[in-house]
């Protein structure tokens, strides 16, 4: 029998093929390509952002656009690595010391950000200190740009219908396919919208409005804690993972919940650091 959720369902889920196109017996999905855009287009905003003396402290950017050329390697390796890393330990270490080779099956499951953040994280300070680069600035460079990726990884995950949310009677629910016969929040375009849209939006308006980057280290701040409070808030309407569920109570605290908490502190501290270090220097 349908449940009102079902009948006011108006969102259908768009029939698009998770593969985008296939050479020979090479299959190149939507979520691949998805990380090769949001990789590249961060790169091409870090470039403009690096060739722009003005935003920077001094006047003088901190880093040429030969090493961000030479870091995007590094980007792309600590995304990758730390990000499956991190499912593997935060969300899915039982299933995989049962069977290891389940590590290397990244349809199961995929990716987790935290776990790509704190790959990109060792990259940067290994890179910045090999380069001669101040940290901070960038640390702040490439927090500007993380939301391309955010967006479009996002919009990945629904096409490929996964990670959505919680059952809803919402106007605009979607049935997905792998979700049951429900109508389910869209958590993934949720994400995309805070996490990637609004998210890149305030960041540029620092940087070009209030010179943000000649603070070293606040526009990291106000990414992280930007980050986990969308994080935190989207995790309300996302579905948890099964294998994991609500860790307290039946329908409020996730995983998402757990790693983005202790961000937010973290951002703040960045912010403040940031501000008290220009206060020194005036």
């Amino acid at each position: 029998m349908p449940t009102a959720a079902n009948l006011l369902a108006i969102m259908p889920f768009p029939d698009i093929d998770p593969i985008a196109f296939s050479i020979g017996p090479l299959a190149i999905h939507w979520y691949g390509l998805a990380y090769v855009a949001g990789i590249l287009l961060g790169w091409a905003y870090a470039r403009r952002l690096a060739a722009n003396d003005s935003l920077w402290p001094g006047n003088v950017s901190p880093m040429s656009r030969t090493q961000l050329d030479d870091f995007i390697v590094w980007a792309a390796l600590g995304v990758v690595l730390g990000g499956r890393l991190g499912y593997i330990f935060f969300y899915d270490l039982p299933a995989v010391l049962r069977s290891p080779v389940r590590a290397l099956e990244i349809w199961n499951g995929g990716m987790s950000f935290h776990g790509g953040l704190t790959g990109t994280t060792i990259a940067m300070i290994v890179f910045a200190r090999r380069n001669g680069i101040p940290i901070w600035s960038l640390f702040d460079i490439v927090a500007t740009v993380v939301p391309f990726g955010l967006f479009f990884g996002r919009i990945a995950n629904f096409i490929n219908g996964e990670l959505w949310g919680r059952l809803t009677d919402m106007p605009w629910a979607v049935v997905f396919p792998t979700g049951g016969p429900f109508a389910r929040h869209p958590s993934q375009l949720y994400e995309a919208g805070l996490e990637g849209i609004v998210l890149l939006l305030v960041l540029a308006g620092l940087v070009y409005g209030m010179r943000a980057l000649k603070s070293p280290g606040f526009i990291t701040g106000v990414f992280v804690c930007g980050y986990a409070l969308s994080r935190i808030f989207v995790e309300f309407f996302r579905e948890p993972d099964a294998q994991l569920g609500y860790l307290l109570g039946t329908s409020w605290l996730t995983m998402g919940m757990v790693l983005s908490s202790p961000m937010i502190l973290l951002g703040l501290w960045a912010m403040l650091r940031a501000r008290r270090q220009a206060a020194l220097q005036l």
